[in-house]
């Protein structure tokens, strides 16, 4: 394995980066600055009997204020929040790569929940599957053998319907995080056969981020990498380790 695998475990960092990058991806969110605002309601004045709130000329139903039906909210959702996390570069790269050591490390892997039955993480393989594999069912056989095939059971048996209104947006299931394949290229035979196998993740090494190598910023993503793609890696992190 590369000497990046050699790194020391910075799970404070990890966190970090992993919020960073995964508020970088969330959408702002706001509301309509003439929400509720759009009426001719005024106070009638004092001296009337009745409160003194904003009320529609001839109805006398109260509007405008955000204790009346139909009326502004209060502090509404702004869509000049800062919801981005900032995190320095050095940083950044340096929780990438503590979280890919962690994917050497089985007591990380177990931690977080995948189950394996291989020898050694993460689980390296010859560059050849992926031009020979095509099929789904010839990469469940072959993922059989090199004992990871447990833990896409568990995925799938895990998979459960969310609770809330996101069940009706698009947002039905959820699905715990399996394996992440890294292959050297995304769209070789093999990455088309196991897409779809639940939780799965695949990844070419010059794109590979800390969402998908510590997902909720837990270190230890049972990982099956190629030995070109391995090449890869080591020529992107090594470098690291001389700062």
């Amino acid at each position: 394995l590369p000497k990046v695998f050699g790194l020391p475990v910075r799970i404070d960092l990890i966190r970090r980066a992993f919020l960073s990058e995964f508020t970088a991806r969330l959408q702002p969110k706001g509301r309509d600055p003439m929400a509720g605002k759009r009426t001719t309601a005024r106070s009638f004045g004092v001296g009337l009997g009745i409160a003194r709130v904003p009320r529609i000329p001839g109805l006398g139903r109260a509007a405008f204020i955000n204790s009346a039906v139909g009326g502004h909210l209060a502090f509404p959702p702004s869509p000049l929040k800062k919801i981005h996390e900032e995190i320095n570069k050095k940083e950044k790269r340096l929780a990438t790569a503590s979280a890919l050591a962690a994917t050497a490390m089985p007591e990380f892997v177990k931690k977080r929940g995948h189950r394996f039955t291989a020898e050694a993480v993460p689980v390296v393989v010859v560059d050849e599957v992926e031009e020979l594999i095509m099929r789904t069912k010839d990469a469940r056989a072959f993922l059989q053998k090199i004992g990871v095939w447990d833990d896409i059971v568990r995925a799938q048996k895990r998979t459960r319907i969310r609770a809330g209104k996101g069940k009706r947006r698009g947002r039905r299931y959820i699905t715990p995080k399996s394996i992440l394949f890294v292959l050297s290229k995304h769209n070789s035979p093999f990455a088309k056969a196991v897409e779809n196998l639940p939780g799965v993740d695949i990844a070419e090494p010059e794109y590979l981020n800390i969402l998908q190598l510590a997902p909720g910023g837990v270190p230890g993503r049972l990982m099956v990498v190629t030995r070109k793609a391995l090449l890869k890696l080591s020529e992107r992190f090594d470098p690291l380790l001389n700062w």
